[in-house]
């Protein structure tokens, strides 16, 4: 007597079908990640039009680097920017923020601050944070300092690539966060530059929407 096999062979159309269905898939994830690259890219530009500038509690400028208390050109214009917004009275208190690297001299607040008082803000207006590494270390200190003077509203000040994440995480820490992109930064005036902070802006902010982190 012949016993059948136990193992059932796969029809070959069965596979043809897995295997369109596996590609199918692949090209859809592919069409939705470049979908949602371009929406994140038209959101992140978008933003970076935008001056929400209006008198506010406190103006907040965000660190970039900086060369032995020397700013760098994008952190310059960041501070240029603030400056003029701190003498056209948009806000009485001026936040300064960034810590610095390991060989580091000074901080990048510290270098903020030093300008900010060679340009006429009054030291008793200058606050600050001098630990943090990263945007979100930066906004949840400038966060404390805040909250412990009662201040509430804030006009922050960045690269205009930067401030969509800055405003996402400003607001949900709790503040009443307004964007004033500096128009002046370099990193604008080069597209290749730009569009390296943008992909930097994308994988930075779906990694904070992600991890929170």
């Amino acid at each position: 007597m012949r016993l059948r096999s136990e193992v059932q062979e796969v029809p070959r159309g069965l596979t043809r079908s897995v295997a369109s269905l596996l590609v199918r898939l692949v090209i859809l994830a592919g069409i939705t990640a470049v979908a949602v690259a371009g929406f994140g890219t038209f959101r992140v530009w978008q933003q970076g039009e935008v001056d929400e500038q209006r008198p506010a509690d406190a103006i907040v400028v965000l660190g970039a680097a900086q060369y032995d208390g020397t700013p760098s050109p994008v952190f310059e214009a960041r501070l240029e920017h603030a400056v003029e917004l701190f003498h056209a009275r948009v806000a009485p208190r001026f936040v300064v923020t960034g810590g610095k690297l390991e060989g580091d001299r000074t901080t990048e607040a510290a270098v903020a601050r030093a300008y900010a008082i060679a340009h006429g803000v009054p030291e008793d207006a200058i606050l600050g944070e001098d630990e943090a590494r990263n945007t979100l270390e930066s906004l949840r200190a400038v966060k404390g300092e805040m909250d412990a003077r009662g201040l509430r509203s804030a006009v922050f000040v960045s690269d205009p690539t930067h401030m969509l994440r800055v405003l996402r995480i400003a607001s949900d820490l709790g503040l009443e966060a307004y964007g004033s992109p500096t128009r002046t930064s370099p990193v604008e005036a080069d597209m290749g530059r730009r569009t390296q902070a943008t992909v930097h802006e994308l994988a930075a902010l779906g990694l904070y929407l992600v991890t929170g982190n």
